[in-house]
């Protein structure tokens, strides 16, 4: 079966889609986005998705595009903020997945994200938002995380050296 090198999670603003590229380009691996995904098979960005189709229907559009990604694909695999929240995404991911969790302090993030439209649970008040955000999956993020990589204050470069670190010393 199809395993990628690396399944990486954090919140809105931890470096996901940077670090996975960055991640996947060390490797000498291809790098799956699952939000590029789900924008892919539902043939509109993500925050369209939203305001013509709601939350649960993304939600369901991401759910198949994690478990094709863990099935299939096997070099970095970049996952939405969000995805952890599914019980079955979960699961996936506590079958002997290397999760990498980019942790991110909220100031961090909040300059990170900026007021970026195109992140639609951050629309109202981002920073509010975010707190809320982190409160309810830095839980999940923790438990599912088998690498975990702090982010402030790094380059993309400094935080894949970590990550390659603990990747070769988990072989």
């Amino acid at each position: 079966m199809a395993r990628p090198k690396a399944v990486i999670i954090g919140p809105p603003g931890s470096g996901k889609s940077t670090v996975g590229a960055a991640l996947a380009d060390r490797l000498g691996v291809p790098l799956r986005d699952t939000d590029a995904d789900v924008e892919r098979a539902a043939g509109k960005p993500i925050g369209e998705i939203f305001v013509d189709d709601g939350e649960e229907r993304f939600r369901e559009l991401e759910r198949a595009a994690v478990a094709a990604a863990v099935a299939e694909h096997e070099g970095v695999v970049a996952l939405g903020g969000g995805a952890i929240l599914a019980a079955e995404t979960q699961r996936l991911l506590e079958e002997g997945q290397t999760v990498v969790y980019l942790e991110v302090g909220l100031g961090e993030a909040v300059k990170r994200v900026g007021l970026n439209q195109a992140r639609p649970l951050l629309v109202l008040n981002p920073r509010s938002q975010l707190r809320k955000m982190l409160a309810e999956r830095l839980p999940i993020y923790e438990r599912l995380g088998t690498v975990r990589v702090k982010t402030d204050d790094r380059t993309p470069e400094e935080v894949v050296e970590e990550i390659v670190a603990a990747l070769e010393a988990a072989e």
